[in-house]
């Protein structure tokens, strides 16, 4: 199952993760009030659905201008207006496909300072049965592209889970971004804290991209994707509340019902196979 970023921030947040402010809205008329209560002077509009590529995404209608899903606002009105152009309009990104996304939440933001941007993430490697950390200096980008072009800048560890997170753990981390003195102790905190909630709500991917330095030396969470282990959400029924059905197959919701696991495929030819 996946989350929203703003739920999934929320989530982190929760554990400790150094996140900005930002507001949730469902309709255009919330977009006022949610930039003056931020207070700006810089607020970023984020479309929220769940596909990645939004900021260089394009919208179908032309009444949602010709900008991306992820927008700076330099003031309330601009705010606002980002907001009506964007919501209920459909957002088409590298993952969406050409049908697109509609999108029904956006997220306000506040704007960051960004002197440096990096990737992090975390999965279940199948291979050793660990949780592991993917770890490179080419935040904002594109991590198969990265794995395809530069390789040799992603780190990649795994954590045996009888030891759990450890120091040195931290340290790895650190030292693959080229961080040194407090920022490499704030990376430290950070690996740990992203990994503790990783395991505590049965997550199977965490990815953090970009995680940014901003100009005056914070380490910080700008955008966040999270998926959990369906098998494990009997264990969370407050991650179950997150659930936003518009996101899925009307085949698949309806499948659920019945504890099949069922996955949605173009074409008219059935595949019964071993898993779903």
């Amino acid at each position: 199952m996946n989350i929203h970023e703003y739920q999934a921030k929320a989530l982190l947040k929760e554990f400790g993760a150094p996140v900005s402010n930002g507001i949730a809205i469902f309709k255009p008329s919330e977009a006022k009030a949610a930039a003056k209560k931020l207070g700006g002077p810089l607020w970023v509009v984020k479309s929220q659905i769940h596909a990645g590529g939004r900021g260089k995404g394009k919208f179908k209608e032309k009444s949602a201008g010709d900008k991306g899903g992820v927008r700076l606002a330099k003031s309330i009105e601009e705010v606002e207006a980002f907001a009506k152009q964007m919501l209920g309009a459909t957002l088409v990104t590298i993952q969406t496909g050409p049908a697109g996304k509609q999108v029904n939440r956006l997220y306000i933001e506040d704007g960051s300072d960004i002197a440096k941007e990096f990737y992090l993430s975390m999965l279940v490697d199948r291979e050793t049965g660990r949780t592991a950390f993917v770890v490179s200096t080419e935040g904002g980008m594109d991590i198969e592209e990265v794995a395809h072009k530069t390789p040799e800048k992603i780190k990649t560890f795994s954590i045996d889970p009888a030891t759990g997170f450890m120091p040195h753990h931290g340290r790895t981390v650190a030292k693959a971004l080229g961080l040194s003195g407090d920022l490499a102790r704030q990376a430290e905190t950070v690996a740990g804290i992203l990994y503790k909630a990783f395991v505590a709500k049965d997550m199977a991917m965490l990815e953090i991209n970009p995680l940014i330095v901003t100009k005056d030396d914070k380490l910080k969470v700008l955008d966040a994707k999270v998926s959990f282990d369906s098998n494990a959400l009997y264990r969370h029924p407050d991650v179950m509340e997150l659930r936003d059905i518009t996101e899925e197959d009307e085949k698949e919701i309806e499948a659920s019902k019945y504890d099949l696991a069922y996955i949605a495929l173009d074409g008219t030819i059935g595949c019964m196979v071993n898993g779903a």
